[in-house]
């Protein structure tokens, strides 16, 4: 959806303009790039840059930045978890608010140093290279808060891509108690 939105923000109709392939499996996108289907492919990281690196192609840009300040990651519970577990919500909210935190306050290195094990197929300086690229780009949240502009914002995209049927306020699905409280 983002990718669609990105397009159409430049002009270009993914569904007129060009052989949108949509039919790909998540998990095979990339290999199918890499053996010859289609021209541009939308990856995620580090297999982005792992490309790159290896010459099977080029970032040519970042939806991410392209496409606005869009709530990529979010955290859901239902109504009656919340109300029966609230200390596991703040816990995990202030956990969470506190790694934001941390990575907004350390350098690409020392984070890509901590971040490896999860990674461990991945050269640490390609880590690197890519959590810096991201810090540039303010990819990371800097708080747990979903603010109702990047709320309406997500909703836009949804719409816009034919996904979405209608709005939903965010106060009706949105609950930042926790995270201002986490804040405090």
């Amino acid at each position: 959806m983002v990718g669609e939105y990105v397009l159409k923000q430049h002009g270009i109709d993914p569904h007129k303009d060009l052989n949108l392939i949509q039919n790909i499996e998540f998990a095979n996108i990339a290999n199918a790039f890499a053996s010859g289907t289609g021209d541009f492919v939308q990856l995620f990281e580090p297999t982005a840059s792992i490309f790159e690196q290896e010459g099977k192609g080029y970032i040519v840009a970042s939806f991410g930045t392209e496409s606005g300040h869009l709530p990529y990651t979010t955290f859901m519970a239902k109504q009656s978890f919340i109300d029966e577990n609230q200390d596991v919500i703040e816990k995990f909210t202030r956990a969470l608010y506190k790694a934001q935190q941390w990575v907004q306050t350390h350098d690409a290195k020392e984070i890509a140093t901590v971040i490896q094990p999860y990674f461990e197929n991945t050269d640490i300086a390609l880590i690197e290279k890519v959590v810096d690229r991201y810090k540039q780009q303010g990819s990371y949240a800097t708080d747990p808060i979903l603010d109702e502009k990047e709320w309406n914002h997500l909703q836009n995209v949804m719409k816009e891509a034919n996904e979405l049927p209608s709005y939903i306020d965010h106060s009706i699905l949105v609950n930042t108690s926790f995270a201002e409280k986490a804040k405090k």
